[in-house]
């Protein structure tokens, strides 16, 4: 008896041996299993292209494209600009609600939204850059079309922003992930600002000439001196250079019938080329169905490389049951975490820093500083030097820790915007503080998104029984990031009404350089400072994340302990 004892209790030990053995090596494989290939970083990268490709030039062309192109009212484009920024942010939380009650599928939770959405979202978005042949319904079709391709696209990049903590478990392959998708994200502004602005930029796009600036400055010019590409006012042109002939007049612009009338009553109406503005106006509006229909391409295709080449781990996202979980009490449960409120809330007045001097620098270029040729070049270096960067932020984010990164990134851009508005104005000078906000922007971009998942692991430690709200945490950042775009698109179009803009003008009073100059340096320095005094109170520092990821990996270690002695107990017994 004792020897079968013994020898039933060496079987158990021989057995126990056998299967606890795999069990300590099984983290190390699992470690190994998690790490991403860079393949599947790449892949994952691309995905965040077409959210920033198409956010790019709508934000940048479309209210051009809907004063100059389809012709409207200044007053009923600011309602569609307007509403549909409004929409844009409310359709985040909306679709983070749908995605928490989504039930796991063979394609994950996250990827069947982004798969089917697409098709949808660029058709939607062609037909914004469509103008329609109807007299009446212009408004409501821009503006339907305009909210339905923001409710699509939300649809992929809420889904794909969640998918940052589906992917792997590691912090460290998060952030490369992240880092690779930032990168990524920074070209697709380069390419929308590059495909939209070199295909429409070669048609050339009358302004409106102020016969005040005009009679003033140039009342002794020849109409053969006058190649500005604007439409001619009727009292400049009757007023400066009555005794002009319609042979001489080269610009590409819209002649009044009555200066016409009065000041070349002898000219017949066949030297007059009445239709050469409709046909430059035609060949704007085909400029920007072409540019809309390669950036269309572009979406799909990175679409599609998106979910051949990443799959979405059920594992990592921890859940234990395919049952939805309340969304109500997740989005209770997420804004009461601190780290989260601190974290949105400094981004939220950087965010709006960067996006005031976004949405007017293309206004402060072309009437502050009179560089009209070279927005696009600026620009260009701007978005060229914020994607040079991202691997620079990387390593520092890395080596000093992501809190530390927020200061050393963003702070350099303040005397930089001090600089560009004191100093004369200066080509050299500009493209110097284009490269300086790019290496800030490239901080901006990527620190968020870096930074959002260790406040997702900070919240799992302390309420470790509630699960699968990770959506709530990128949907409400990304609700966030919109509404500060709204804010930021209203107190701009509202300031410089103010001061007395004039819609396709081609000069603008001194007022309007006034309040450009508040609203690409004043504003957006205050705004920083202030987004980096409430960072100071952003808990997650270097040590506390290290401390939260060790203390994952025990959680993670005791339930595959808990679930191998759980396999074992049943062998045991027989």
């Amino acid at each position: 008896m004792a020897g079968g004892g013994g020898a039933e209790r060496a079987g158990v030990a021989v057995a126990a041996a056998g299967l606890l053995a795999p069990s300590r090596r099984q983290p190390r494989r699992r470690e190994c299993r998690e790490r991403l290939s860079v393949c599947s970083k790449l892949c994952y990268a691309v995905g965040g292209a077409p959210y920033q490709t198409t956010g790019c030039a709508l934000g940048f062309f479309l209210q051009i494209y809907l004063l100059d192109v389809a012709q409207l009212d200044p007053f009923y484009a600011s309602i569609i600009l307007f509403v549909g920024r409004a929409w844009d942010a409310i359709t985040d939380p909306l679709v983070g609600f749908f995605i928490s009650k989504t039930p796991w599928t063979r394609f994950g939770r996250l990827m069947p939204w982004i798969i089917f959405s697409t098709p949808f979202a660029v058709i939607s978005y062609f037909l914004i850059w469509f103008v329609p042949d109807i007299s009446r319904g212009q408004v409501l079709w821009y503006l339907v079309f305009y909210c339905l391709f923001q409710t699509l696209v939300t649809c992929f990049h809420v889904p794909y922003s969640a998918l940052t903590m589906f992917i792997s478990r590691e912090q460290s392959e998060r952030d490369s992930a992240t880092a690779y998708r930032m990168t990524v994200e920074v070209l697709g502004t380069v390419l929308g600002t590059a495909i939209q602005g070199q295909i429409v930029g070669q048609v050339v796009t009358p302004c409106i000439q102020s016969p005040l600036f005009a009679s003033e400055s140039n009342s002794s010019a020849s109409m053969g001196d006058v190649v500005t590409p604007c439409i001619q006012s009727p009292v400049f042109l009757s007023e400066s250079n009555a005794s002009a002939s319609m042979d001489n007049v080269v610009t590409p612009c819209i002649q009044s019938p009555i200066f016409i009338s009065e000041s070349n009553a002898s000219a017949s109406m066949g030297d007059v080329n009445m239709t050469h503005y409709s046909g430059s106006l035609t060949d704007m509006r085909n400029a920007y169905m072409v540019a809309a229909g390669v950036i269309g391409g572009l979406y799909i295709l990175c679409a599609i490389i998106l979910s051949v080449g990443v799959r979405e781990k059920r594992e990592s996202s921890e859940l234990q049951s395919d049952e939805p979980v309340s969304f109500f009490r997740g989005l209770k449960l997420v804004m009461n975490h601190g780290a989260y409120i601190k974290l949105i809330t400094g981004f939220l007045f950087t965010s709006l820093a960067f996006m005031l001097l976004e949405g007017n620098f293309a206004l402060f270029c072309t009437y502050t500083l009179g560089f009209r040729n070279e927005f696009q070049n600026i620009l260009l270096v701007i978005m060229l030097s914020a994607t040079l960067t991202i691997p620079f932020w990387q390593w520092f984010l890395t080596r000093y820790g992501k809190k530390t990164a927020v200061y050393a990134g963003i702070t350099p851009a303040i005397p930089f915007l001090i600089l560009v508005v004191t100093l004369p104005r200066n080509l050299i000078v500009t493209y110097i503080v284009a490269v300086a906000a790019g290496i800030s922007v490239a901080a901006t971009f990527l620190l968020p998104w870096s930074m959002l998942p260790d406040v997702v692991d900070d919240f799992k430690l302390q309420h470790p029984e509630s699960r699968g709200h990770e959506a709530i945490f990128f949907s409400f950042y990304v609700f966030f990031t919109k509404f500060t775009s709204g804010v930021s698109l209203g107190i701009s179009t509202l300031s410089l009404d103010f001061a007395g803009y004039q819609t396709r003008g081609c000069s603008q009073p001194n007022e309007v350089n006034i309040t450009l100059k508040m609203l690409v340096s004043a504003a957006p320095v205050g705004l920083i400072l202030l987004g980096l005094l409430l960072f100071s109170l952003y808990p997650i520092n270097e040590e506390k994340r290290m401390e939260n990821k060790k203390a994952l990996q025990d959680l993670r270690e005791e339930s595959n302990s808990s679930s191998e002695s759980d396999n074992t107990e049943l062998p045991s017994v027989v």
